[in-house]
């Protein structure tokens, strides 16, 4: 049944400045992977060992899982602190001898700011020893940035699929990265899930080969691109990759989604998500020196910062409330009164024009649910 999922590869940009990139490519809100553009000395600097003797002993927060497809919904890591550079050796290493719950264990770090609640993450801030080697290409005004994080993991590592609210720039600095994005239209065969708590956190990140992303983010129109990175295996480094991403703080304490139930896209199980194969896929593959743009909302969130818009955040509470009034109906009625809600949404708020995301049918728009 996956061979009949829509895909497209994304464009291809070279000799990208940023007259180029704010005529040719921003005005699309489509993600693009822009080849060429100068990152500096990081691209041959940034090996195993320059990484730990630069990066020094500084404490971080990392995940570690006993399998590379780390999955945010069901927990299947721990959150473990290490010294960077130790760290790194381990994200480095096939098997290792020092570890805390398996030998093949996998890591990921994605940079948070100092004070994780009110600071976003910046590079130049958190590693400014590593930031020297690191161009920002200056495609925006100063006072558009938002965040830059880091990102390192063991290779083959693969994240969950998640969006962001802003726009972003991945920049691939080491490696070669597998990237899967789902345009926002796509949200109701995406098995987006509820989320409990005031935070929200998703990073897509995997890789082969050590890596460094920066975000660009400036507040712009939204629409959720869901996106989703893998990694391969670079047979030049078994360094892992970076990616930078956002994370966002909610007023309200149920959300839905900024996760996909759906952990391996390539396989999955259609029983439970038979709307997923709905869902026309975005591909590229990452090389070192690449930056990938991503519109706000082509799903990856990150932490942190990443808010949602104001009168969004209150739609979606009103949702909410919504839903709650309706779980007091049976369930034959709730079915046709969610549809109906649906049917409004669609009719008030879809874009026409956007083509692969256009309901077909909106009395048959509510994605199955998968049985428990």
């Amino acid at each position: 049944m996956m061979e009949l999922q829509e895909r497209e590869a994304v464009p291809v940009f070279t000799e990208v400045d940023r007259e180029k990139f704010l005529r040719d490519v921003y005005p699309q809100r489509r993600p693009a992977v822009l080849r060429g553009v100068c990152l500096g000395p990081c691209l041959h600097k940034w090996t195993v060992d320059y990484l730990r003797r630069k990066g020094g002993s500084k404490q971080v927060k990392i995940h570690v899982s006993t399998v590379p497809q780390m999955d945010f919904l069901r927990k299947n890591f721990v959150y473990k602190t290490l010294p960077f550079n130790e760290f790194v050796k381990r994200a480095s290493e096939n098997k290792h001898t020092d570890f805390f719950l398996s030998e093949n264990e996998s890591y990921y770090l994605r940079s948070l700011g100092e004070d994780v609640r009110k600071e976003p993450a910046d590079l130049s801030r958190q590693f400014p020893e590593l930031s020297e080697d690191f161009h920002i290409p200056s495609f925006f005004e100063p006072e558009q940035f938002f965040s830059s994080v880091f990102r390192i993991s063991s290779c083959a590592l693969q994240l969950w699929t998640h969006y962001d609210v802003m726009d972003n720039l991945l920049a691939q600095v080491t490696g070669v990265k597998r990237v899967v994005l789902f345009s926002p239209q796509n949200a109701l065969h995406l098995y987006l899930s509820v989320s409990l708590g005031l935070r929200f956190a998703t990073c897509f990140t995997s890789s082969a080969g050590s890596a460094l992303v920066r975000d660009f983010v400036h507040f712009q129109r939204g629409g959720n691109w869901e996106g989703l990175s893998e990694w391969g295996t670079d047979s030049n480094s078994a360094m892992p990759l970076c990616h930078g991403s956002k994370v966002k703080e909610c007023s309200f304490k149920k959300k839905k989604g900024d996760k996909s139930e759906v952990l391996d896209i390539d396989a999955p199980d259609l029983k439970l998500y038979p709307e997923f194969v709905k869902a026309k896929r975005y591909e590229c593959v990452l090389e070192p020196g690449d930056l990938l743009f991503i519109p706000e909302s082509y799903d990856k969130k990150d932490m942190y910062g990443n808010k949602e818009p104001v009168a969004a955040a209150r739609a979606l509470q009103a949702v909410d409330r919504a839903l709650l009034t309706l779980d007091q109906l049976p369930a034959n009625y709730r079915d046709f009164y969610g549809r109906c809600m649906i049917q409004r949404i669609q009719k008030r708020t879809y874009c026409e024009g956007h083509t692969d995301t256009a309901p077909q049918n909106s009395g048959t728009t509510l994605p199955s649910s998968p049985s428990s």
